[in-house]
């Protein structure tokens, strides 16, 4: 049987305990093992004998307890397991219950009654009155609106300037991107036009006749008429 469904009865400490527990109890314990001479004075031998009874009783009730109170523990870790109650959420739940246990305490129903009396006061005087009239009246005078007007369009002048400088710059970067890949596309069909070949062929017969006939003592003449221009001649 399960210590933990025991039926203890404190005037009876031998009940509920197997006979391993009655075992590991010993005959005396504590003040039981005093020697009549150390008695105390004006204590008398039977006094002694009844005391050392009582407290081997007391000292079999702690330590059955103490076994029943182990099983109870375990009982529950056990029951706990079987919940899915983890350690995080008892601990979530004892400060639940902890905090609503302040809040219905004497103490802090106490304090929440003490600050809604000094709210009264405060919100009650004349100087809190007065206070909130003078900002009332600040913000319904015109200087008031017109200061909250003329910030209002400076801000919306501000969103709106930024605005058109953002469009501006990304219009320039699309423009400058568009005429880089026009740039890029069109230079090779300028190479193979025929204007730009034939003003290839002026400069290499212009170059032919100032560098090519005195380098080599010929006359000058074009070196189309003996080799044909090539049609990427280099400058």
């Amino acid at each position: 049987m399960d210590s933990a469904n025991q039926d203890i009865n404190l005037n009876s400490p031998h009940k509920g305990l197997g006979s391993d527990s009655l075992s590991d109890v010993p005959e005396e314990r504590g003040a039981a093992a005093v020697s009549p001479e150390t008695l105390p004075p004006g204590l008398t031998e039977e006094e002694a004998e009844e005391l050392r009874l009582e407290l081997t009783k007391v000292e079999e009730e702690i330590h059955t307890l103490r076994q029943v109170l182990s099983a109870k523990e375990r009982h529950s870790a056990e029951l706990k397991r079987k919940l899915g109650l983890s350690p995080l959420t008892e601990f979530k739940q004892n400060i639940t219950k902890s905090w609503q246990d302040v809040q219905t305490s004497n103490a802090y129903v106490k304090m929440s009654e003490k600050l809604g009396q000094w709210n009264d006061k405060v919100t009650g005087c004349d100087v809190y009155v007065s206070a909130s009239s003078t900002l009332d009246d600040i913000a319904s005078s015109e200087v008031y609106k017109k200061t909250q007007e003329t910030l209002s369009q400076a801000g919306q002048k501000t969103s709106a300037a930024l605005s058109t400088v953002g469009t501006a710059i990304s219009r320039k970067l699309g423009d400058m991107s568009n005429y880089s890949i026009r740039h890029s596309i069109s230079m090779p069909t300028m190479r193979n036009s025929p204007t730009f070949k034939s003003f290839e062929d002026k400069v290499g017969n212009i170059k032919y006749k100032v560098v090519g006939g005195k380098a080599n003592g010929e006359s000058a003449h074009s070196p189309s008429e003996s080799n044909p221009v090539q049609d990427n001649a280099p400058f």
